[in-house]
Parts: structure tokens; sequence; C-alpha cells
């Protein structure tokens, strides 16, 4: 059998909180390497831990997901983005940051957003780390998490910001494929769910994807591969 990377999940969600390490223990089994994503600087902490715990097979991220940009100060911001710093030798990337307008539509917090977006991405370039990015909705409000407006922004904004090739992933890719094949012409990665074998469209987008471009992630806990009420995906 051969044994994936799982290049993007959650597993400092209160979801496993009861059974974190025996997750950890089945993803051993079958799996070469998972990256687990810090969102937000008190599950950042945790994600540390868990790498650390599980060296050489949990491998951590520290990003601020656009849903937690708002709540934060402009202070706490740069203090967490100095913790990243500090704990750059601990972490294999900068992520998950970008863009939600599916619930992020009030126009001074998706401002905010933006601003903390690219702060991120100077911080993944002073680094020399890769970005791995969250770009969900259209940006007209409309909520779609289909559309592919903050994508194509994101890709602009990766662009307008000189991330290089292979700088940057983009996690949980919902767009065109189209837009795939733009993103992989500009030598960024596209990572697709698990969730794909559920979507005809998914399944389109991947074909078109080079090999040499395409990422695995779970998103676990979101995202199964089978749509299970209750349950999380692992």
């Amino acid at each position: 059998m051969i044994k994936i990377i799982d290049i993007h999940c959650h597993l400092t969600f209160e979801q496993y909180n009861a059974d974190r390490e025996q997750v950890v223990a089945g993803a051993k089994k079958v799996l070469k390497a998972v990256v687990t994503s810090g969102v937000e600087p008190g599950d950042a902490r945790l994600a540390l831990e868990l790498s650390e715990r599980h060296e050489g097979f949990v491998f951590a991220t520290l990003g601020l997901h656009p849903i937690h940009v708002a709540g934060l100060t402009g202070q706490e911001v740069g203090e967490y983005a100095e913790f990243v710093s500090e704990n750059r030798r601990r972490i294999v990337g900068i992520g998950e940051v970008g863009l939600d307008y599916h619930w992020v539509r009030d126009p001074l917090k998706v401002k905010k957003t933006k601003e903390v977006f690219v702060e991120f991405l100077g911080l993944a370039k002073e680094l020399g780390l890769p970005v791995v990015l969250h770009l969900r909705g259209s940006g007209s409000g409309s909520g779609s998490g289909t559309s592919s407006g903050a994508l194509e922004e994101g890709l602009k904004t990766l662009l307008d910001e000189d991330i290089k090739k292979g700088k940057a992933v983009f996690h949980c890719f919902t767009g065109k494929p189209q837009l795939a094949e733009r993103i992989c012409e500009e030598g960024y990665f596209v990572s697709l769910p698990a969730s794909i074998v559920r979507s005809k469209t998914m399944k389109k987008v991947a074909k078109r994807i080079p090999l040499s471009s395409l990422l695995t992630e779970t998103d676990a806990p979101y995202l199964s591969p089978v749509e299970v009420e209750g349950e999380g995906a692992e």
C-alpha cells in the first residue's frame, strides 16, 4: 500500500478531544505523515505540542483563519505573528490564511481580513516558508461556497506580493477547472479533499491538474469522503 501525506487537517479541534491519540495512531497505519493547521493563537500552541509529541509524523503550519481575524486587535495579530516567527523551526508552513466571503461579509471585517492576509504572506516570505491558502466565496455577499471570486482574488494577491513558484497551496480548492489550470501554470499547488469522491464537478477538476501540482488532504474533521451525520472525518 502506498502511503500518502495528508497536507491539511485539524487535529487540534474539539471533535478530537475524546480520542485524539487514537486518531493519530490510526493515521500512522495508513499515512506517511499529516500536517495539522493552527488557525488562531490558542489552537496554534496545541498544534506545536502535537507535532513535538509525534515528531516525524505530525507536522504543523501556523496561520490565522479569516473567520478569526475580526476577533483580534491589531496588537494581538502582531503579537501572534511574532509568536509564529519565533517558532519558525517548529513549523513547515504559514496557514491557513486568506479570504472567506462565505462567513466574513461586513465591509470593515473584510478590509481587515485582506490586510492580515497580505501581512501573513509577507511573514511567509520573510521566513522562507510556503503558505496554505483558505479562499472561499464570491465576495458578492451571495455566500456561495463554490464561486471562484475569492480564489481569483487570492491568486492575484499572491502574484502582487511576489510569492514564488512552489510556495503556495490552494487548500480545499472548489473552483473551476480553468482556474485550477491557471494556478498550476503560475507554479502553485492545488489540494483537493477526500470529499471529491462525492462530487462529479471536482472529479473533473482533478483530471485537469498535473500530478506534479496536486496535493492531498482531508481537512479533517470536515469533508469526509462518506457523508455520515454527526460524525467527522479522520
